[in-house]
């Protein structure tokens, strides 16, 4: 059977903007930073893959004016970790109090694809704590517990390197030609196909302007048979001809497509 992969942040739940947005604002304002960043500024961090790195892109000449910032490169490590933790605990607090949308879709078509006896995982740069609560608010613990999980610092190069995926791929012990991805970004997406992966975009508010041309299809959303929820195609280059709204067999037909060749890193 195949396996079907996701990205975790903008693909099972509208998680930048409610999420992890307020929580490294609120990180900010209780380490005593001055920074505050805005949607707009946010928009720029999100193309940054993982946590500690977009802190990371905090520590320049002029914010170290401000604050004591250490020299070692040790300890400013331990400092970006000591932030990051905090950040993930209000981040988990925040998913778990429920404030943070699943996105359409994606609970329907995880339970077929369990119906189904499709592999399922996740593949993410984020914590994996952070992962785990995302996941289990958009499925349900039940099928939350049927996904294997690959997150946060468990290889050394985060997307858009195609590593995480290569990971999974190793330890699921299945080949790219097994496996359909969803991301929402094309950091995202160079990384799934440079591992030789079909790969769904459904695209996000931060991602919309993004280059997607290497992708199976892209689409609004996965959808739900609820009219309010229908998906939009964006681009559909194999003729998947998705109705209302993304079907397994949209996916199984994904699947039966000719190999997708690895594609060279950039």
């Amino acid at each position: 059977m195949p396996a079907l992969i996701f990205d975790c942040d903008g693909v099972l739940a509208d998680t930048e903007q409610y999420g992890h947005l307020p929580a490294f604002n609120q990180t900010f304002r209780e380490f005593g930073l001055p920074v505050q960043w805005s949607i707009e500024d946010y928009a720029d961090k999100v193309r940054i893959s993982g946590g500690k790195e977009r802190l990371m892109s905090l520590i320049t000449p002029e914010f170290a004016e401000l604050i004591e910032i250490p020299d070692d490169e040790t300890a400013r490590t331990a400092l970006i970790a000591s932030w990051h933790r905090r950040k993930t605990e209000i981040y988990t607090d925040l998913i778990e109090g429920g404030v943070v949308p699943a996105r359409p879709g994606i609970d329907r078509i995880v339970r077929e694809a369990s119906a189904a006896g499709w592999t399922l995982a996740v593949a993410s740069t984020s914590a994996e704590p952070s992962v785990r609560a995302v996941l289990t608010h958009a499925v349900g613990l039940e099928q939350a517990s049927r996904f294997a999980v690959f997150a946060g610092d468990i290889v050394a190069k985060k997307k858009p390197a195609p590593d995480i995926y290569l990971h999974a791929l190793s330890v699921l012990g299945i080949s790219p030609d097994d496996a359909i991805v969803v991301e929402d970004s094309e950091n995202g997406l160079r990384s799934a196909t440079t591992a030789g992966l079909r790969t769904v975009v459904t695209v996000s508010s931060y991602t919309a302007s993004e280059d997607f041309s290497a992708a199976a299809l892209v689409v609004s959303s996965l959808g739900d048979p609820d009219p309010g929820e229908m998906t939009q195609v964006i681009a559909d280059p194999y003729d998947i001809n998705p109705r209302s709204f993304i079907q397994l067999g949209d996916l199984a037909r994904m699947a039966a497509l000719p190999h997708a060749k690895p594609q060279e890193a950039q």
